[in-house]
C-alpha cells in the first residue's frame, strides 16, 4: 500500500486541510489501490472512478479558494450499493434492481458530501442485505482479505472488505441484524451500529424497516466515531429519525474506563462459541479490568428466542417491503405466454429475486398470513418486548454489555450455504441488539490459532453510542490485535 492509503480517516482529513497533500492524491492514491487489489477481492459492484476524482478536484478548489473545508475533507468512503448516491446504480446486488440508478442522494450521501467526503463507489452485498457472508449477491461474491478462500461477513461484505484491504478508510453500510458488526468482526475492522433513529435511513433501500440501522466501517474507532458525527443527527425526511442536532462523537467519547461497568452476558456464552473467540473475549476484559473498567455477570433470559423472533420480524417486514418490485416501476421486465398482469408480477420477481431473498420473502408471507398472524408475527413482537425489557433491566446495572460479536473466525465459501439455519447462527450474538434498538459496535480482539481475525461486540443503552467508542478505543489501545492483510 502507499503512505497515502495506509493514513487513517483523520490524518487524510487533517493533511488535506494543512496542504499536505492533495485531495487529488488522496483520491488517485486509492483508486490505484483499487485497481491492484479490487480484481482478486471483489469488494466493489461499481467503482465511480472519474467521479472520485472530479469531487478531489472540487475539494482542492475549495482550499485554493480559502473556503473552509469540512470534517472529512478528501477522505474516500465506499458506499453499500442498498444506499441511494444521484446517478449511479442501486441494485442492492440484485438483478431486479439491475440497471436502476438512484435519482437522490440519501441523507447520509448528502451529509458525506456537505463535509467533502469523496465517494469512491458502490459495493458489493448479499441480495437485499439478506444474509452474512456475502455470496447471496446476484454479481459474485466478495472475498476476505485476510484468506480468499473464506466469506467477508455479510451483508455489507464489501464495504468491510474495502476498509480492511485498504481500498478505502471509511465506508458505510447497513445492519439489520449484524450486517456491520459481522462482517467488521470477520475482516479485522471496527463495524458501528448506532442507536436506532440516531442515523438518517432516508435514501436507504429497506429490508425490515424496524430493525434497518446505516453505520460506518472503519480501521478505528476514531475514524468510525468521525463518520457517525458526520452522518448523524435527526432528519425530517425520516419519521423513525430521532430528535436532536448531529452530536461530535470524538468528543463525547473522550475519557478512561475508570469505574465503567460492564455486563457480561451469561447466556451468550452457552454453547456454539469457538475456543479463540472465548480466549479473545476473555484477553479483552483482563485488558479493560486493567484499565478501570468493572465487569460483572448479568442475566438476559430472554436472549434465547431472539433468533427465532428475528427470523419472524425480519421477513415479514421484508415481504411487505419488497412487495413494491414487481417489473413495473424498476429493473428489468419479464412477461408470462399469457400477458397477464400476474404473469409479469411472477415472472419479474421470479426472475430477478435469489434463493435467499425468495426464501425469506415467503417465510414473512406466511408469517402475516390470515390465521397465522397471531400464532407468529404477533407473538414474536411480544417476545421483543421481552427481550428489550432484558436490556433495560441490564442497563440499570451496568454501563455497557460485553459479548463475543462472532461464534468464532470467517468460514470458507460454501460451508454454511447448503444449511440456513447454521448460516443464520453466524448472527445469534448481533441481532439481539437490532431487536432492542440499541447501539452496538465491534472491535478486532484478537486472531485465530490459524491467524484470523476476532471480534469483540460492545452495546450501549440507546443514545449511549460515544460510550462504544471508548470501549473500542480501549481495546485496540491493549494491542491485542496486530497484523494486516497479505495484500
Amino acid at each position: 500500500m502507499s503512505a497515502l492509503t495506509e493514513l487513517s480517516a483523520r490524518a487524510l482529513a487533517d493533511g488535506v486541510r494543512k496542504g499536505e497533500f492533495t485531495a487529488r492524491a488522496v483520491a488517485d492514491a486509492h483508486l490505484a489501490r483499487v485497481a491492484a487489489v479490487d480484481p482478486k477481492v471483489q469488494a466493489f459492484l461499481k467503482v465511480l472512478g472519474a467521479e472520485a476524482m472530479a469531487a478531489a478536484e472540487a475539494v482542492d478548489a475549495k482550499r485554493a479558494a480559502g473556503k473552509p473545508l469540512g470534517s472529512l475533507a478528501g477522505v474516500p468512503v465506499a458506499l453499500k450499493d442498498n444506499i441511494c448516491l444521484t446517478g449511479a446504480q442501486t441494485s442492492c446486488a440484485s438483478r431486479i434492481l439491475e440497471g436502476y440508478a438512484a435519482p437522490y442522494d440519501a441523507t447520509v450521501t448528502e451529509r458525506l458530501k456537505a463535509a467533502d467526503a469523496v465517494i469512491l463507489g458502490k459495493t458489493n452485498m448479499d441480495e437485499f442485505a439478506m444474509g452474512s457472508s456475502t455470496e447471496n449477491s446476484a454479481y459474485f461474491p466478495t472475498r476476505n482479505p485476510w484468506d480468499l478462500e473464506r466469506v467477508p461477513g455479510g451483508s455489507s461484505g464489501g464495504s468491510a472488505a474495502a476498509v480492511a484491504a485498504g481500498m478505502a478508510p471509511l465506508a458505510l453500510g447497513s445492519d439489520t441484524g449484524g450486517s456491520i458488526r459481522q462482517p467488521g468482526a470477520l475482516c479485522g475492522i471496527v463495524g458501528l451500529k448506532p442507536t436506532y433513529g440516531a442515523v438518517s435511513r432516508y435514501g436507504l433501500v429497506a429490508f425490515a424497516s424496524s430493525l434497518d440501522q446505516i453505520g460506518p466501517l472503519a480501521r478505528s474507532a476514531d475514524d468510525a466515531a468521525l463518520a457517525l458525527s458526520v452522518i448523524g443527527g435527526h432528519d425530517p425526511k425520516d419519521s423513525t429519525s430521532l430528535p436532536g442536532p448531529a452530536r461530535d462523537y470524538l468528543a463525547e467519547s473522550a475519557g478512561d474506563l475508570k469505574g465503567l461497568r460492564l455486563g457480561l452476558p451469561r447466556e451468550y456464552l452457552e454453547s456454539g462459541l469457538e475456543p479463540d473467540m472465548r480466549r479473545a473475549l476473555d484477553a479483552s476484559l483482563d485488558a479493560l479490568k486493567a484499565r478501570g473498567a468493572v465487569v460483572r455477570d448479568v442475566g438476559m433470559p430472554h436472549t434465547r428466542y431472539a433468533l427465532s423472533v428475528y427470523y419472524i420480524i425480519a421477513p415479514s417486514e421484508a415481504s411487505s417491503n419488497l412487495s413494491r418490485f414487481d417489473g413495473v416501476r424498476f429493473g428489468p421486465r419479464k412477461t408470462g405466454p399469457g400477458g397477464s398482469l400476474l404473469e409479469l408480477y411472477e415472472e419479474s420477481r421470479g426472475a430477478g429475486f435469489g434463493p435467499e431473498v425468495k426464501r425469506r420473502i415467503m417465510l414473512g408471507a406466511y408469517a402475516l398470513s390470515s390465521g397465522y398472524y397471531d400464532a407468529y408475527y404477533l407473538k414474536a413482537q411480544k417476545v421483543r418486548t421481552l427481550i428489550k425489557a432484558d436490556f433495560d433491566a441490564a442497563f440499570g446495572e451496568v454501563d455497557l454489555l460485553v459479548t463475543p460479536t462472532t461464534p468464532g473466525p470467517a468460514f470458507r465459501f460454501g460451508e454454511k450455504t447448503d444449511d440456513p439455519l447454521q448460516m443464520y447462527l453466524s448472527d445469534v450474538f448481533t441481532l439481539p441488539c437490532n431487536l432492542a434498538g440499541v447501539g452496538g459496535v465491534s472491535v478486532p480482539a484478537g486472531l485465530s490459532a490459524s491467524g484470523l481475525p476476532l471480534g469483540v461486540q460492545f452495546m450501549a443503552r440507546s443514545g449511549e453510542d460515544h460510550l462504544l467508542v471508548r470501549a473500542a478505543r480501549a481495546v485496540e489501545e491493549a494491542g491485542l490485535f496486530k497484523g494486516a492483510p497479505a495484500l
